[in-house]
């Protein structure tokens, strides 16, 4: 039976695994390690805090990652296509490992949040795939 992500710990490790698929990524890999030089030891932690405020209620998230994503795509457009891989990948990670409500919570969320960037990076229309 795969555990839920109704705890920090998986939670972190979903981080973890997620983007260690995404620095590899021909697609993704390029805007986190060529246009935004992700610091990818000091962004885990962040991005950890922000997936366990959404998931868990638990604060210590601080930042604002619409205004990374505008100032990221200014530079470079993204596409649907960026938002399809990423949507795609973050789920089959889940999928991978995770299972439960908290799990089916956190790629619903992921969903939202996709379609919400998706909107403000000028990629509109985008939904997730399937």
């Amino acid at each position: 039976m795969q555990p839920d992500l109704d705890n920090r710990g998986e939670i972190t490790r979903l981080v973890e695994t997620f983007y260690k698929q995404v620095d590899k990524d021909d697609v993704l890999g390029p805007i986190f390690n060529g246009l935004a030089e992700v610091d990818w030891e000091e962004h885990t932690p962040k991005l950890t805090a922000f997936w366990c405020q959404l998931a868990l209620g638990q604060s210590g998230f601080k930042g604002n990652p619409a205004a990374k994503h505008i100032h990221f795509s200014a530079l470079q457009q993204f596409t649907t296509l960026h938002f399809d891989r990423w949507i795609t990948l973050f789920h089959a990670t889940i999928d991978g490992a995770w299972a439960g409500p908290y799990a089916t919570a956190i790629k619903d969320r992921a969903v939202t949040i996709a379609e919400i960037q998706a909107n403000l990076v000028g990629a509109r229309g985008w939904q997730a795939p399937g």
